[in-house]
């Protein structure tokens, strides 16, 4: 049965521009055999809500999130790699199972909207805004070289998420370089391409009558966090033993049924 390696033996590893490029190799070194990506992302909130009336309910939640995003900038992305045990990558100079959190510099709180709420909330789990603008990743370079780096456009790769549309979103639109697309059905055309298998815990859970957010069910599962919640890095990890202890103790049967739907946009 899968166990969480200890706390003290886990590097959650904060990734800044001056050693991006270095933790990008480390990436592309691995991730042949480190094909499982849970992936969480920090953002400035929600402060839109369409006014039209839609179709349906997923529509009306991809039009609200894609205002949203288009809006606003991406702060943090936690990625977490394990391989086909459920196993962590190690680092060879530590010897300390490796998490990545790379912050981003594009928001600027004192120049760009938010949600008061979120802020107050992500200062208040230690995400340091003025250090994210003076050393942060560009985001421009980022997507550079996750292009190159073998995780997208990969479908040998299984994305594991939590409630992922705003996570995909962001993602989306950092890679693309360019707004979100104005359907959920073009939005979905280039979730396959760039992602093309994601696991929604979200979603999957509820066909095991397991509620609440992603904190509950670690607690329901007994499934330690490590590091600060409200932390993409942190968030990334929990999310990616969450998945694996969910589908060790209450999934049956092929994991595969359960792929390529977003809770709240429905399926691909």
């Amino acid at each position: 049965m899968y166990r969480q390696p200890p706390a003290d033996s886990i590097d959650i590893r904060e990734v800044w521009a001056e050693n991006l490029d270095k933790e990008f190799e480390i990436i592309r070194s691995i991730i042949d055999d480190y094909d499982c990506v849970a992936m969480d992302t920090e953002f400035p909130g929600v402060i839109l809500k369409p006014l039209r009336i839609f179709p349906n309910t997923n529509e009306a939640n991809y039009q609200s999130l894609k205002e949203n995003v288009n809006t606003m900038k991406l702060i943090q992305l936690g990625l977490t790699l394990t391989n086909k045990n459920g196993d962590l990558p190690t680092c060879g100079e530590t010897g300390k199972f490796i998490v990545w959190q790379f912050n981003f510099r594009d928001f600027n709180p004192s120049e760009d909207i938010y949600n008061s709420d979120s802020i107050h909330l992500l200062r208040g789990s230690g995400i340091d805004f003025e250090k994210h603008v003076a050393e942060g990743v560009e985001a421009n370079r980022f997507a550079e070289l996750l292009m190159s780096s073998g995780v997208v456009l990969n479908g040998s790769v299984h994305w594991v998420t939590f409630h992922c549309g705003h996570d995909f979103g962001y993602l989306l639109k950092l890679l693309t370089g360019r707004e979100l697309p104005e359907t959920r059905e073009e939005f979905f055309k280039f979730i396959r391409l760039y992602f093309p298998v994601i696991y929604d815990i979200k979603h999957m859970m509820q066909f095991v009558h397991l509620h609440g957010g992603l904190n509950k069910l670690a607690a329901t599962l007994q499934v330690d966090r490590v590091g600060h919640s409200h932390q993409a890095g942190s968030d990334s990890l929990l999310t990616s033993s969450v998945f694996r202890t969910l589908r060790e103790t209450h999934l049956g049967g092929p994991i595969e049924t359960y792929a390529g739907v977003m809770h709240g946009l429905g399926v691909d």
